[in-house]
């Protein structure tokens, strides 16, 4: 396990509008107020034929380029989520959020990663992480960008 203290700083609430993809927004919302780390939570609508990211097809020792299985939402389902906010290498605040979804009796949680849209809105809270911890770093072995507390 690898640690690092934070305090809070500011908090924001977002209402995203239909037809909006989630992070994209997020993001440019976090690099307009210089918000570098956060925990996000959101509430609402996902939109129909949206890709949720469901995990490796093997689950053990994943390396990179290796299949990964995705899902796409059959129908407006509702979400609620919850992920966070950490710069890249390069500074830029990169959101990793999971998202739960329903329909009728159908369920799904996954990885929003891959541009989820929004129906009609979507309620998102943003806590801001104040402190130099953490970073994502390109795990070379995954490929994928990796919290790195201590970074």
């Amino acid at each position: 396990m690898k640690y690092a203290e934070a305090h809070r700083g500011r908090t924001f609430v977002l209402r995203l509008e239909e037809g909006e993809v989630m992070h994209e927004v997020i993001e440019a919302f976090a690099k307009k107020e210089r918000v570098r780390r956060a925990v996000v939570i959101s509430l609402g609508g996902a939109e129909s034929g949206r890709e949720l990211i469901t995990g490796p097809e093997e689950g053990k020792g994943f390396q990179k380029g290796e299949a990964i299985n995705t899902h796409f939402l059959d129908g407006v389902h509702e979400s609620s989520g919850v992920g966070t906010l950490f710069p890249n290498e390069d500074g830029t605040p990169v959101l990793h959020l999971h998202l739960s979804c329903g329909r009728k009796d159908q369920g799904v949680t996954g990885c929003a990663r891959n541009g989820v849209v929004v129906w009609l809105y979507m309620e998102v809270v943003i806590l801001e992480i104040i402190g130099e911890c953490g970073k994502r770093v390109v795990d070379p072995l995954s490929g994928f960008a990796l919290l790195d507390p201590k970074a």
